[in-house]
């Protein structure tokens, strides 16, 4: 928890104790359903909230935004992003039921009124977002064929609607197909802790 506010020391009350209460609900849960590495959880804050978080970093949402996260697992970017901004709109989705029993009983237990979550496959969702945020769940091109027709062509935030994706290694040539148009950030570049020094956040406007 030390490791939010290092980073975001700007929190509210009510963001601190829901960053706080992230712990031990996720532990709870994981004991039931395993939707985190057992082995990962002694990291929790730093390789999946902070992680989650480095969206956060990379653009402020508007109030107002609309924005998806594909294969959530049990709520990941979506969940500390939530928290973060409380005045914009997340849907999660994820096509495992029980990882959405997870999101749903934590939501429930922060009170978040800005989270819904659904079974559902990213390709048969109707609607439309500003933004689409995941962490790896696919290949980027696999992954933009996916969600092409779920971006609004409405703006309302500094950067154009599209695609933000978290991922770390080399993407040399999962990216070259976007050419000029795609932008990867460093999470170094945020975040000091050796676990970031190779992961990436990417946004491809769409």
């Amino acid at each position: 928890m030390d490791l939010i506010l290092k980073y975001f020391p700007h929190l509210t009350e009510t963001q601190i104790e829901q960053f706080k209460q992230l712990e031990p609900l996720y532990a709870d849960w994981n004991a039931q359903i395993n939707v985190i590495s057992r082995k990962d959880f002694s990291e929790f804050y730093e390789r999946h909230v902070l992680h989650s978080l480095g969206i956060a970093k990379f653009i402020r949402f508007n109030d107002k935004t609309k924005v998806l996260d594909v294969g959530t697992g049990g709520g990941f970017p979506g969940i500390p992003l939530a928290i973060m901004f409380p005045e914009v709109q997340f849907h999660l989705v994820d096509s495992i039921g029980k990882k959405i029993k997870v999101v749903n009983g934590v939501a429930e237990s922060l009170g978040l009124k800005n989270v819904r979550a659904d079974q559902v496959r990213a390709e048969d969702l109707k609607e439309k977002y500003d933004f689409v945020v995941s962490r790896a769940v696919t290949r980027l091109p696999d992954f933009v064929k996916w969600i092409r027709t779920n971006i609004s062509r409405k703006q309302q935030n500094a950067l154009p609607n599209g695609v933000i994706y978290l991922k770390g290694g080399d993407l040399t040539a999962e990216v070259k197909p976007f050419g000029k148009r795609i932008f990867l950030q460093d999470l170094s570049q945020f975040f000091e802790e050796p676990f970031f020094e190779t992961k990436k956040v990417l946004h491809l406007p769409i």
